[in-house]
C-alpha cells in the first residue's frame, strides 16, 4: 500500500468534509443577515409589527447559524498546519495576509455588532440598532469577499513571483485580490447564498401556510422569498454562465471534466447524462444534444471545445465527480427558476397564499440551496485537481509529512464529533423553524444579558446613604 498516496486522499477527504459541513452555515448566514437588515428597515419604515415579529423570529436562527459557522470554520485553519503544512509554507505569504484581513475586518465587524443586533434595540435606540444590523450584514459580505479572494487566487494565481525556495512571494496585492476569477466567483457565491436563504425562508413560510393560510407573518416571509426566487434566479443563471466562460479561459481541463468531453470538438454536443470513465477515456451511455455544448460554452454553434485528451494525463482532473456535481447544481438552479415563475403566475392570479401545490413544492425545495452550494463547491474544487495552486503546485506536493493512520484517526474523530454536535444544532434550528410566527409582546430586555458581577448603585442604596447622611447631620 502506498501510504503517502493514502494519507493524501484521507487529508483531502478530511478537508472536504469539514469545508462542506462549514460552508452550509455561512451560505445561510450571509443571506439571513441581509434578510434581517431588510426586515428591520421595513419595520422602521412602515411600523408594521409583523416585520418586527419576523425579525425577532429569524434573528435567533441567524445567531445559532452564525455561531456554528464560526466554530466549524476554526477547524480548517488547524488543518492548514497539520495536514497541509507544505502548502502553508510555500503559499502562506499570499494567503496568510488575506485570511488575516478577513479576521481584522469582517469578523470584528460581525462579532462587535452582533450583541447590539441581538439585544440592543431598547438599549441603544432604534437608529443605532439598525446601524448594527446593517454592519453585521455588511460584515458577512466582507468575510465572503476575503475568503473567496483566497480561493480564487488558488484557481487563477496572479500578482506573485516564486523565490529560490519555491515560495510564492506577493508582488502586486491588487492583482492578487482581484485575480481573474474573483469577480465571477464572488458574484456567483453571494447570489447562491441569497438563494439558499430565500428558499429556506420560503420553505418555512410554506410550511406555516399549509398549517394556517391566514397567518400574516407566514404570508410575508413566503412572499418575500418568492420575489427573491423570481428575481435572483435568472441573474444567478446569467452569472453562472459568465463564470463558466471565465473558467473555460483559465481552466479548460475543468470545463472538459464538467461537460464529460474526452475528445475535442468543433460544434461540441451537450451531454445531458452519462457516466464518465477516465480509464476508457469516454463517457458511457451518453445522452447528447448536438452543438448545444459549443453554443453554451463559446456562444457559437461550431465553437471549439477542448476535451480531456488534449491535456497530459497527469494534469487532468477526475471527471466523474465534477460531471455529476455540476448537473446537480444546474438542475437545482432551473428548479428554482421554475418555482420563481410559478410564484409569479400565482401572484398574478392572486392565489399566492392559496396555491397548496406551490407551497408543497416550496417546502420540498427548502434544502435545495444547501445542496446546490455543496455541489458547486465539489465541482470547482475537484475540477481544480491535481493542483492546489492551479498549474503551479500539486496537491501531492502540498501535504504534510503525516502518516495515513494519523489522518484517518483524526478524520474519524471529526466525523463523529461533527455529526453529534452540529447534528444537534441543526435539529434545534429545525425546531425553531417549526415555531409558528405569531405576534407577541416584545420582551427583549427580559431576554437580554444581565450584569453578572459588580455592584450597581440603586435607589435603595441611594436612600440608605442619604438617610445615613441625614442621621449623621
Amino acid at each position: 500500500m502506498d501510504y503517502g498516496q493514502t494519507a493524501e486522499l484521507l487529508a483531502r477527504i478530511q478537508f472536504a468534509f469539514t469545508v462542506s459541513f462549514h460552508f452550509i452555515f455561512p451560505a445561510f448566514s450571509i443571506g439571513t443577515a441581509s434578510y434581517l437588515a431588510v426586515l428591520n428597515a421595513l419595520w422602521l419604515w412602515k411600523r408594521d409589527p409583523a416585520y418586527l415579529n419576523l425579525f425577532e423570529y429569524w434573528k435567533t436562527i441567524f445567531a445559532i447559524t452564525f455561531g456554528m459557522g464560526v466554530v466549524s470554520g476554526i477547524v480548517m485553519s488547524y488543518q492548514f498546519g497539520t495536514n497541509w503544512s507544505v502548502f502553508s509554507e510555500r503559499a502562506g505569504a499570499v494567503i496568510g495576509p488575506l485570511m488575516g484581513y478577513e479576521v481584522l475586518t469582517a469578523f470584528f465587524l460581525e462579532a462587535g455588532f452582533l450583541g447590539i443586533m441581538l439585544f440592543g434595540r431598547k438599549r441603544v435606540g432604534e437608529g443605532l440598532h439598525m446601524f448594527a444590523v446593517a454592519v453585521v450584514a455588511f460584515g458577512t459580505l466582507v468575510s465572503a469577499t476575503w475568503i473567496l479572494s483566497v480561493n480564487s487566487w488558488m484557481h487563477t494565481p496572479a500578482g506573485y513571483s516564486i523565490d529560490e525556495l519555491g515560495r510564492f512571494v506577493p508582488e502586486n496585492w491588487w492583482e492578487i485580490v482581484f485575480n481573474p476569477s474573483f469577480p465571477y466567483r464572488l458574484t456567483h457565491t453571494v447570489l447562491a447564498a441569497f438563494l439558499t436563504t430565500a428558499f429556506a425562508v420560503g420553505a418555512v413560510g410554506a410550511f406555516h401556510l399549509l398549517r394556517d393560510r391566514t397567518n400574516r407573518q407566514a404570508r410575508i416571509m413566503f412572499s418575500m422569498a418568492m420575489w427573491m426566487a423570481a428575481i435572483v434566479t435568472p441573474i444567478q443563471i446569467f452569472a453562472g454562465d459568465m463564470h463558466g466562460l471565465n473558467t473555460l479561459e483559465h481552466q479548460p481541463a475543468k470545463i472538459a471534466a464538467m461537460e464529460g468531453h474526452y475528445d475535442s470538438h468543433d460544434g461540441a454536443p451537450l451531454i445531458l447524462f452519462g457516466i464518465p470513465d477516465d480509464e476508457a477515456e469516454e463517457t458511457r451511455f451518453a445522452i447528447e444534444i448536438p452543438y448545444l455544448g459549443s453554443l453554451i460554452l463559446t456562444h457559437h454553434l461550431d465553437g471549439r471545445v477542448e476535451g480531456l485528451k488534449a491535456f497530459p494525463e497527469d494534469e487532468r482532473p477526475p471527471a466523474l465527480i465534477p460531471f455529476f456535481a455540476f448537473r446537480i447544481m444546474v438542475g437545482i438552479g432551473f428548479l428554482m427558476l421554475g418555482i420563481g415563475i410559478w410564484s409569479l403566475w400565482a401572484r398574478y392570479r392572486k392565489t399566492l397564499y392559496e396555491a397548496r401545490w406551490l407551497h408543497r413544492a416550496a417546502l420540498v425545495m427548502g434544502p435545495s440551496g444547501f445542496v446546490a452550494v455543496i455541489a458547486g463547491w465539489f465541482t470547482t474544487e475537484v475540477g481544480r485537481q491535481p493542483y492546489t495552486v492551479y498549474g503551479l503546485m500539486r496537491t501531492s506536493e502540498s501535504l504534510s509529512p503525516v502518516d495515513a493512520p494519523a489522518v484517518g484517526a483524526s478524520l474519524t474523530a471529526f466525523v463523529i464529533v461533527y455529526f453529534f454536535v452540529f447534528g444537534a444544532g441543526v435539529f434545534y434550528l429545525l425546531r425553531l423553524m417549526h415555531r409558528t410566527p405569531v405576534l407577541e409582546d416584545d420582551r427583549e430586555l427580559e431576554r437580554g444579558p444581565h450584569r453578572a458581577s459588580g455592584i450597581n448603585p440603586g435607589p435603595a442604596q441611594e436612600n440608605t446613604i442619604r438617610e445615613g447622611g441625614d442621621r449623621a447631620d
